[in-house]
């Protein structure tokens, strides 16, 4: 028997002492199911405004790696205390724009945890529980709370002074409108909307029928998420 063939079995066995390999494999496999999951979730369902696509591909690594660490460490005290001093020495800068960033981060280091802590079942269990909370509170209260995106503050500037007629076409186009200020003199008006468009097309619609209204008609759209319409 070669030298070779001494290492392979020696740390084979000790790999089986430690971790049995059938538990090591579903483990594994089912952190990186439920990483999936977590990443299709994210990408469908998030709200955050940057590349959803492209931070969710950190989601299994992170488990993964997770995972390793945890069956490296737990049956070792040593090696416990000396990755609490190197990560004291380990600075890891992320820019986190979103704290649902940073809360999607934290389920995928949850289910690296319960992969490594040999739990699979309970880590299956409990992400099930967070992802169907998530999904009811999301059908529940999202329309509030996720589509923020659609409040508006319109300013018009026309030589018309037909008030009537422009309200009418805010109406027309937009889901809510509210007239907030109006500044009235022989040029035209200057008027002030609170609006709620439901989609691109609206304002579109809007703004080629407002150009139309009446000669030097400027119009401008700003959007207003913290708005409480």
């Amino acid at each position: 028997m070669n030298i070779l063939q001494q290492l392979q079995e020696r740390y084979i066995q000790e790999f089986s002492n430690n971790v049995p390999f059938d538990e090591f494999l579903v483990n594994v496999i089912t952190t990186a199911v439920l990483a999936g999951i977590l990443r299709w979730y994210y990408i469908r369902y998030g709200n955050a405004l940057s590349n959803r696509s492209r931070f969710a591909a950190n989601f299994m690594p992170l488990a993964l790696g997770t995972l390793l660490i945890i069956m490296i460490i737990k049956s070792s005290i040593a090696l416990s205390l000396g990755l609490v001093g190197a990560l004291s020495i380990v600075r890891y800068r992320a820019a986190i724009k979103d704290p649902e960033e940073l809360t999607f981060l934290f389920i995928a280091v949850g289910l690296g945890l319960a992969g490594g802590a040999n739990q699979p079942i309970l880590g299956a269990v409990a992400f099930s529980l967070i992802i169907i909370l998530l999904y009811a509170g999301q059908r529940l209260w999202g329309k509030r709370a996720f589509q923020s995106q659609n409040k508006l503050i319109i300013h018009i500037h026309t030589d018309s002074a037909d008030l009537n007629g422009l309200a009418a076409i805010m109406g027309k186009h937009l889901s809510y409108v509210e007239l907030k200020r109006v500044d009235a003199g022989e040029s035209g008006l200057d008027a002030s909307f609170l609006g709620k468009a439901d989609d691109v097309a609206q304002l579109a619609a809007l703004k080629d029928e407002v150009l139309l209204f009446a000669a030097n008609t400027r119009i401008s759209i700003v959007e207003q998420p913290d708005l409480m319409l």
